[in-house]
Protein backbone atom coordinates (compact mmCIF):
# COMPACT_ATOMS: atom_id res chain seq x y z
CA UNK A 1 0.00 0.00 0.00
CA UNK A 2 1.48 3.39 -0.93
CA UNK A 3 2.33 6.01 1.70
CA UNK A 4 0.26 9.14 2.14
CA UNK A 5 1.44 12.12 0.13
CA UNK A 6 3.80 14.43 2.03
CA UNK A 7 4.76 11.86 4.69
CA UNK A 8 8.09 10.90 3.15
CA UNK A 9 9.82 14.19 3.93
CA UNK A 10 13.52 13.98 4.68
CA UNK A 11 14.72 14.55 8.27
CA UNK A 12 16.46 17.87 8.75
CA UNK A 13 19.11 18.57 11.36
CA UNK A 14 17.91 20.89 14.13
CA UNK A 15 20.64 23.50 14.43
CA UNK A 16 18.74 25.49 17.06
CA UNK A 17 18.53 22.54 19.51
CA UNK A 18 20.96 22.58 22.43
CA UNK A 19 22.15 18.96 22.50
CA UNK A 20 24.11 19.39 25.73
CA UNK A 21 20.99 20.54 27.62
CA UNK A 22 18.91 17.80 25.98
CA UNK A 23 21.31 15.06 27.09
CA UNK A 24 21.60 16.50 30.61
CA UNK A 25 17.82 16.58 31.01
CA UNK A 26 17.50 13.03 29.64
CA UNK A 27 20.11 11.78 32.12
CA UNK A 28 18.38 13.59 34.98
CA UNK A 29 15.01 12.06 34.09
CA UNK A 30 16.47 8.59 33.65
CA UNK A 31 18.04 8.51 37.12
CA UNK A 32 15.36 8.27 39.83
CA UNK A 33 15.25 11.09 42.38
CA UNK A 34 15.75 9.94 45.97
CA UNK A 35 13.05 11.72 47.99
CA UNK A 36 14.60 11.20 51.43
CA UNK A 37 17.23 13.91 51.93
CA UNK A 38 19.24 11.87 54.48
CA UNK A 39 19.67 8.98 52.06
CA UNK A 40 20.23 11.27 49.07
CA UNK A 41 23.17 13.08 50.72
CA UNK A 42 24.85 9.83 51.78
CA UNK A 43 24.34 8.10 48.44
CA UNK A 44 27.41 7.01 46.46
CA UNK A 45 26.61 6.76 42.74
CA UNK A 46 29.64 4.55 42.10
CA UNK A 47 28.14 1.74 44.25
CA UNK A 48 25.10 -0.45 43.75
CA UNK A 49 21.79 0.07 45.52
CA UNK A 50 22.38 -2.93 47.77
CA UNK A 51 25.86 -1.70 48.78
CA UNK A 52 24.62 1.83 49.47
CA UNK A 53 21.75 0.65 51.65
CA UNK A 54 23.97 -1.84 53.50
CA UNK A 55 26.46 0.93 54.34
CA UNK A 56 23.62 3.02 55.76
CA UNK A 57 22.32 0.14 57.87
CA UNK A 58 19.19 -0.25 55.75
CA UNK A 59 17.92 -3.36 53.99
CA UNK A 60 17.05 -3.87 50.37
CA UNK A 61 15.03 -7.01 51.01
CA UNK A 62 13.26 -7.08 54.40
CA UNK A 63 12.79 -10.87 54.19
CA UNK A 64 16.55 -11.42 54.14
CA UNK A 65 17.31 -8.68 56.67
CA UNK A 66 15.17 -10.13 59.46
CA UNK A 67 14.98 -13.92 59.28
CA UNK A 68 11.89 -15.35 60.91
CA UNK A 69 13.59 -18.15 62.79
CA UNK A 70 16.81 -20.06 62.91
CA UNK A 71 16.75 -23.74 62.14
CA UNK A 72 18.78 -25.96 64.43
CA UNK A 73 20.26 -29.14 63.11
CA UNK A 74 21.02 -31.95 65.52
CA UNK A 75 24.26 -33.55 64.50
CA UNK A 76 25.76 -36.12 66.83
CA UNK A 77 23.90 -34.80 69.85
CA UNK A 78 25.09 -31.18 69.40
CA UNK A 79 22.90 -28.20 68.42
CA UNK A 80 24.37 -26.25 65.53
CA UNK A 81 22.92 -22.98 64.17
CA UNK A 82 22.59 -23.25 60.42
CA UNK A 83 21.87 -19.60 59.63
CA UNK A 84 25.07 -17.75 60.43
CA UNK A 85 25.43 -14.81 58.08
CA UNK A 86 28.31 -12.39 58.29
CA UNK A 87 26.98 -9.04 59.45
CA UNK A 88 27.63 -6.23 56.98
CA UNK A 89 29.55 -3.27 58.28
CA UNK A 90 27.52 -0.08 58.76
CA UNK A 91 29.80 2.72 57.60
CA UNK A 92 27.21 5.50 57.65
CA UNK A 93 25.24 5.07 60.88
CA UNK A 94 24.31 8.76 60.96
CA UNK A 95 21.73 8.14 58.21
CA UNK A 96 19.93 5.57 60.32
CA UNK A 97 20.11 7.83 63.40
CA UNK A 98 18.67 10.77 61.44
CA UNK A 99 15.83 8.62 60.07
CA UNK A 100 14.98 7.32 63.55
CA UNK A 101 15.04 10.84 65.00
CA UNK A 102 12.76 12.11 62.24
CA UNK A 103 10.35 9.19 62.71
CA UNK A 104 10.14 9.80 66.47
CA UNK A 105 8.97 13.41 66.02
CA UNK A 106 5.26 13.96 66.73
CA UNK A 107 3.01 14.19 63.71
CA UNK A 108 1.79 17.66 62.74
CA UNK A 109 -1.92 18.27 62.45
CA UNK A 110 -2.51 19.01 58.81
CA UNK A 111 -6.27 19.38 58.84
CA UNK A 112 -7.78 22.81 59.35
CA UNK A 113 -11.13 24.40 58.69
CA UNK A 114 -11.75 27.06 56.09
CA UNK A 115 -11.96 30.68 57.16
CA UNK A 116 -15.50 30.87 55.70
CA UNK A 117 -16.74 28.02 57.88
CA UNK A 118 -15.19 29.53 61.00
CA UNK A 119 -16.79 32.92 60.28
CA UNK A 120 -20.15 31.25 59.54
CA UNK A 121 -20.15 29.29 62.81
CA UNK A 122 -19.12 32.33 64.85
CA UNK A 123 -21.82 34.49 63.25
CA UNK A 124 -24.52 31.89 63.89
CA UNK A 125 -23.55 31.32 67.53
CA UNK A 126 -23.18 35.06 68.13
CA UNK A 127 -26.65 35.87 66.82
CA UNK A 128 -28.66 32.77 67.76
CA UNK A 129 -26.84 31.04 70.63
CA UNK A 130 -28.07 27.41 70.78
CA UNK A 131 -31.22 27.89 68.66
CA UNK A 132 -30.41 25.76 65.60
CA UNK A 133 -33.87 26.25 64.03
CA UNK A 134 -33.36 30.01 64.02
CA UNK A 135 -29.92 29.49 62.48
CA UNK A 136 -31.49 27.43 59.69
CA UNK A 137 -33.89 30.30 58.93
CA UNK A 138 -31.13 32.95 59.01
CA UNK A 139 -30.48 34.84 55.77
CA UNK A 140 -26.75 34.07 55.99
CA UNK A 141 -27.52 30.35 55.69
CA UNK A 142 -26.71 30.44 51.97
CA UNK A 143 -26.39 26.68 51.55
CA UNK A 144 -29.73 26.12 53.30
CA UNK A 145 -28.24 23.85 55.93
CA UNK A 146 -30.69 22.03 58.16
CA UNK A 147 -30.52 22.58 61.94
CA UNK A 148 -28.73 19.23 62.30
CA UNK A 149 -26.14 20.16 59.67
CA UNK A 150 -25.48 23.48 61.40
CA UNK A 151 -25.10 21.70 64.75
CA UNK A 152 -22.60 19.29 63.18
CA UNK A 153 -20.57 22.20 61.74
CA UNK A 154 -20.46 23.85 65.16
CA UNK A 155 -19.35 20.55 66.74
CA UNK A 156 -16.58 20.19 64.14
CA UNK A 157 -15.38 23.70 64.97
CA UNK A 158 -15.44 22.86 68.70
CA UNK A 159 -13.40 19.70 68.05
CA UNK A 160 -10.79 21.37 65.84
CA UNK A 161 -10.25 24.51 67.92
CA UNK A 162 -11.26 23.80 71.55
CA UNK A 163 -9.21 26.66 73.09
CA UNK A 164 -10.43 29.19 70.52
CA UNK A 165 -14.03 28.02 71.04
CA UNK A 166 -13.75 28.45 74.80
CA UNK A 167 -12.39 32.01 74.52
CA UNK A 168 -15.16 32.82 72.02
CA UNK A 169 -17.88 31.55 74.40
CA UNK A 170 -16.30 33.41 77.33
CA UNK A 171 -16.27 36.66 75.33
CA UNK A 172 -19.95 36.15 74.42
CA UNK A 173 -20.90 35.64 78.08
CA UNK A 174 -18.87 38.70 79.07
CA UNK A 175 -20.73 40.79 76.47
CA UNK A 176 -24.10 39.53 77.79
CA UNK A 177 -23.17 40.52 81.34
CA UNK A 178 -22.14 44.02 80.20
CA UNK A 179 -25.43 44.52 78.34
CA UNK A 180 -27.57 43.48 81.33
Amino acid sequence: MPKAKGKTRRQKFGYNVNRKRLNRNARRKAAPRIECSHIRHAWDHAKSVRQNLAEMGLAMDPNKAVPLRKKKVKAMGMDIDVEERPKELVRKPYVLNDLEAEASLPEKKGNTLSRDLIDYVRYMVENHGEDYKAMARDEKNYYQDTPKQIRNKINVYKRFYPAEWQTFIDSLQKNKMEVE
